[in-house]
């Protein structure tokens, strides 16, 4: 087992670790294990400027999220290799990929029974994000490590204030479809937040 191996293995199940290392070497990828950001999981950046594939992913995911994240992630690395950028980013073809690459995860059968079952409907048709599936969010936060002081931003009062994770301070608007818009205090800059984004309360 290679250092890297190991050292996937704290942020994902362990049985996923091996295949995803392969990947890494498959694709010449550089794999950053990133903060905890507000805005988004995971990132992808496509070689660029004498850079190679680059994929970022929040440190603090739980390792179910952080794999599925990860696997999305590598599903823009593979269709960019396939299709540079002649396609939507989230397309059918983008789609396709990623189910393709989730389903020896799928048969390992490394996730629980009810998020399993929820895998297989999401692969049909998978969103832009996790994220935009309230339902799978709502399954991959049961695993998440409880966090004292912490709370969804559907569970902030209208009006009230909340601090992200990165210590910004917004306060909570009215809801624009399925998303919070919220205002940052110090900059008066909008901003959409999923419902189940978990954020602070002021002490």
């Amino acid at each position: 087992m290679t250092d890297r191996t190991a050292l996937l293995k704290k942020y994902m199940p362990e049985p996923a670790a091996p295949l995803i290392s392969t990947w890494i070497d498959q694709y010449q990828a550089i794999l950053k294990i990133s903060k905890s950001r507000s805005t988004k999981l995971g990132d992808y950046r496509h070689p660029y400027l004498g850079q190679g594939h680059r994929i970022s992913v929040n440190f603090n995911l739980n390792p179910y999220a952080f794999l599925i994240t990860l696997v999305h992630e590598f599903a823009h690395l593979v269709c960019y290799n396939q299709f540079k950028n002649k396609v939507k980013p989230h397309g059918s073809e983008w789609k396709g990929i990623f189910k393709i690459l989730m389903d020896p995860f799928m048969a390992m059968q490394i996730f629980p029974n009810e998020l399993q079952t929820h895998l297989v409907n999401y692969l049909i048709n998978p969103a832009a994000s996790s994220c935009s599936d309230v339902n799978l969010m709502r399954i991959l936060e049961k695993y998440d490590m409880p966090r004292p002081g912490t709370t969804f931003v559907e569970h902030v009062l209208h009006g009230a204030l909340f601090f992200t994770p990165d210590g910004r301070c917004f306060k909570k608007g009215e809801k624009l479809r399925k998303r919070f818009k919220c205002e940052e205090v110090s900059t008066r800059r909008m901003y959409l937040f999923n419902p189940l984004a978990k954020v602070k309360l002021p002490e």
